[in-house]
């Protein structure tokens, strides 16, 4: 395990569930996972969930990730999608808004590693760079990923070479993020 990455996930989550106590006075809340069964759920209640992360009880890794496409992922990544099981996280880096992702449940790490296969075999068949998503923003054709090569955290445009390179790694990443509620 690459403890940097958790590390800097889990202050970074910290930070998140400080500033809902603070603003709040309570764990953080989401209307999109509800109904949705997690080990983090704190309550539930009108058409929301109350959540606070927990950890992660699974074999810490995506090898399932590796297995579908023959690859080695780079061990920050294993940390990132294996330290918690939490509620997505809205934040900000820089002036960038986006909402980092998170699995909430076993069922939904599975979905995740699925997804991330998806996610690599389309950039394979187009010929690019691999990279694993950790991130959604606004914009439905952009997302913020980790390159497989580099280990840079990137700003790219799905089905396009167009990359913006936003960190040299995933903890300094996850170091500067602030909350966004």
């Amino acid at each position: 395990m690459d403890h940097q990455t958790a590390d800097a996930l889990q202050a970074f989550t910290q930070r998140y569930c400080d500033a809902w106590q603070q603003r709040y006075q309570s764990w953080p809340r989401s209307e999109e996972l509800y109904g949705i069964p997690s080990p983090c759920i704190v309550a539930s209640e009108d058409d929301a969930v109350t959540w606070r992360p927990q950890p992660f009880t699974l074999a810490q890794n995506v090898n399932a990730v590796e297995r579908a496409l023959d690859i080695v992922v780079q061990e920050p990544l294993h940390s990132y999608y294996t330290t918690q099981f939490a509620g997505d996280m809205h934040a900000r880096f820089g002036e960038q808004a986006l909402t980092l992702l998170q699995a909430w449940s076993p069922d939904d790490f599975q979905r995740v590693q699925e997804n991330l296969i998806g996610h690599l075999v389309t950039q394979k068949r187009l010929k690019l760079s691999p990279t694993l998503f950790i991130a959604t923003l606004d914009s439905e054709l952009d997302v913020i990923s980790v390159c497989n090569l580099t280990g840079e955290v990137v700003l790219e445009t799905l089905g396009t070479r167009k990359r913006t390179t936003l960190s040299d790694s995933l903890a300094s990443f996850l170091n500067q993020l602030e909350p966004l509620l």
